[in-house]
């Protein structure tokens, strides 16, 4: 893996983006980052996401995620996204085929954490396919910690939950000692059910010897079924949340070396965002989906992103013809101009690093962040 190719590339491709939201070209940029909800099956039973409720209808199979990732070509972030991705069986050949098409530099997969044994076989077959198709690409694995203890089982809906994570984690501790290029991470989405014990979370996660602990803020999404439930915290809430957790991150970015704390500063720059856009209910700064990413189903459905889903879902693989038609067709750019004119808004944390990255701004302050001159008592 050629790294500093893959950043001239992304440098590329986020000016082209750049020239697009400027009305200055036609031509699309290849996406950035590309999540595949690979299936909508899910064991777990969670507060924040009734996907479970629903029919998980039919994933897409092999010899179609082949020919869309031929025909998406390059990107630099690939995403895997569920229902639970590990229930796939196929999921080393999916990733196989996402190195050979599109040879992301980081692919990164959620999970939540039901199946220790699964979880772990299927890990190592996909750093081995890693190894032989494109060596040097960083996966990701993050495990959803939602609270400790009981509090975790209550909001996923399944008793147990907290245990199997715990091992899930010591066993991918194991595969990180064999494969550098393995990264473990656990996530929290923080929501009416959990925002009051964020302190004991982050507490917790101290001495989980994780390389990174992220939150995401609870949203309604049309991709998990759950709009009109009421589990995003107020945005008055959200901004003590994120003083506390902000605190704790500042602390950890002192340790890290250059590149992992820019990572860190970027998500620090995401959560005084967020704070943002839920008291203001608009969007902050330009919004990039259809651009610079791009979210596909599990049954071939072409999104903006995923928060849009069903509703902005731009045409269908294997229906409305390859990735490329799509993304290059009338009905795209209908969807394109409705973001563009801000008709929606979000706190979609894998959109909002590419919008972040490209508001001069935004991008500037992420490097005050990094290069520690700047601290939370600053804000």
């Amino acid at each position: 893996m050629n790294h500093l190719k893959q950043f001239l590339r992304l440098s590329i491709n986020l000016a082209r983006g750049r020239l697009v939201m400027q009305g200055l070209s036609s031509r699309l940029p290849d996406p950035i980052n590309v999540t595949f909800s690979v299936t909508r099956r899910c064991q777990s039973k969670c507060k924040t996401c009734f996907i479970w409720k629903h029919d998980p209808g039919e994933d897409i199979d092999l010899e179609t995620v082949e020919s869309l990732f031929r025909s998406i070509g390059w990107t630099y972030f690939f995403n895997v996204s569920g229902g639970e991705p590990f229930l796939r069986k196929d999921l080393p050949e999916i990733i196989g085929l996402a190195c050979r098409f599109m040879t992301p530099a980081v692919v990164h997969i959620p999970t939540n954490a039901l199946a220790p044994e699964r979880i772990l076989k299927l890990t190592e077959e996909i750093l081995a396919v890693i190894h032989r198709e494109t060596p040097g690409t960083v996966l990701s694995i993050k495990p959803s910690f939602d609270g400790v203890g009981d509090l975790h089982d209550r909001i996923r809906g399944v008793p147990g939950n907290f245990e199997r994570l715990m091992e899930t984690l010591r066993g991918l501790e194991r595969l990180r000692s064999e494969h550098p290029n393995l990264h473990v991470g656990v996530g929290t989405v923080i929501s009416k059910y959990n925002y009051d014990r964020l302190a004991e979370i982050i507490e917790f996660t101290e001495n989980l010897g994780v390389d990174t602990y992220i939150n995401e803020i609870a949203e309604e999404r049309e991709e998990f079924f759950n709009v009109g439930s009421g589990i995003t915290p107020a945005g008055d809430k959200y901004g003590e949340i994120m003083k506390v957790f902000k605190d704790a991150v500042f602390k950890r970015m002192k340790g890290m070396r250059l590149l992992p704390r820019m990572t860190t500063a970027l998500r620090l720059v995401y959560y005084d965002l967020v704070v943002k856009i839920l008291e203001r209910k608009e969007q902050v700064i330009p919004c990039y989906a259809g651009i610079l990413n791009v979210h596909v189903n599990s049954d071939g459905g072409i999104w903006p992103c995923a928060v849009l889903a069903y509703r902005g879902e731009m045409g269908r693989v294997g229906v409305d013809g390859d990735f490329r038609s799509i993304w290059n067709s009338g009905n795209a750019e209908r969807v394109r101009k409705s973001i563009k004119r801000g008709e929606c808004y979000c706190p979609l944390a894998n959109q909002a690093y590419s919008n972040i990255l490209m508001h001069p701004p935004s991008l500037f302050k992420t490097i005050l962040y990094g290069l520690g001159l700047r601290n939370g008592s600053d804000d």
